[in-house]
C-alpha cells in the first residue's frame, strides 16, 4: 500500500506527463495490486479455516486421476520455465481416499507452483504417487531448486514465514501458501512434511488415509 500510495502521489505531482516514467510506475503499481489481492485472498482463506467456516465436500476420490489432472495442468507452466517434468506412479491398483477434490487440488497446485518458482532454470520437477508400508496414499513433489536451510525447516509452515524474503517478494509470494496447505491437509486427517537440502532441492510429502473401495462402489 505504501508503494502504491507513493507512486500515485508522484504521478499526481507531475510524473504522469513523462510517459516512460508513468508506464514504469503503473507497472509497479499493477504488480503491487496483484500481491495485495493474493494476500487478501489467503488471509480470508485462513480466517475461514480458523473460524471453522470451511465446508469440505467429502467424497470418494481416485487420487491417481486427481494427480493426473494436476500434473497435466501444471506441465505447461513447468515446460514454459524450461524445467523437466518427471511423473511416476507406483504399480498399485487402487489409490482411493475420502476428501474434497477442489481442496486437495488446491494444495497440490500450490506446492507444484512453489517448486517451479524456486527452481533455477533448467530444473526437474518430480511428482510421485505411491503407498507406504502402512498403506497410506503418498504424494511426493520434489524440485532441484534452492533448498531450505535446516534452521528454517521447523518454521516453514508458520504464517508469513519466508526463507528468502527478497525472492519471495519478487515472485509474488504471500508467505501463507504452505500454512494454508498444512491446514487443509490436516482437515483431511492427513499429514504434510518437507525434506530439503540447500543447493540440492526440496521434497514435499503429502500423506492421506487410504479408503477401501467395494467393487460396485461409485467414485468421482
Amino acid at each position: 500500500l505504501t508503494t502504491v500510495k507513493s507512486y500515485t502521489e508522484t504521478l499526481l505531482d507531475g510524473a504522469i506527463d513523462e510517459k516512460e516514467v508513468a508506464i514504469h510506475f503503473l507497472n509497479v503499481m499493477d504488480k503491487e495490486a496483484d500481491r495485495m489481492t493474493a494476500l487478501v485472498k489467503d488471509l480470508l482463506e485462513l480466517s475461514r479455516i480458523d473460524n471453522s467456516q470451511i465446508q469440505l465436500n467429502m467424497e470418494l476420490l481416485d487420487m491417481h486421476a486427481l494427480v493426473d489432472e494436476v500434473v497435466e495442468a501444471q506441465s505447461i507452466h513447468i515446460e514454459k520455465q524450461g524445467h523437466k517434468l518427471v511423473y511416476e506412479v507406483a504399480d498399485e491398483k487402487d489409490y482411493f481416499i475420502k476428501g474434497d477434490s477442489a481442496r486437495i487440488k488446491q494444495v497440490m497446485h500450490n506446492i507444484v507452483s512453489n517448486a517451479i518458482k524456486y527452481s533455477p532454470d533448467p530444473g526437474t520437477i518430480t511428482v510421485k504417487l505411491s503407498k507406504d508400508k502402512e498403506e497410506h496414499i503418498v504424494v511426493e513433489i520434489s524440485d532441484t531448486g534452492l533448498g531450505i536451510p535446516k534452521e528454517d525447516l521447523s518454521r516453514i509452515f508458520e504464517r508469513f514465514y519466508r526463507v528468502d524474503k527478497a525472492r519471495s517478494r519478487k515472485l509474488g509470494g504471500t508467505g501463507l501458501g504452505l500454512s494454508i496447505a498444512k491446514e487443509l491437509v490436516e482437515l483431511h486427517k492427513g499429514k504434510i512434511d518437507i525434506k530439503s537440502e540447500p543447493g540440492v532441492g526440496t521434497t514435499v510429502i503429502l500423506q492421506f488415509n487410504e479408503e477401501r473401495v467395494q467393487e460396485n462402489e461409485e467414485f468421482m
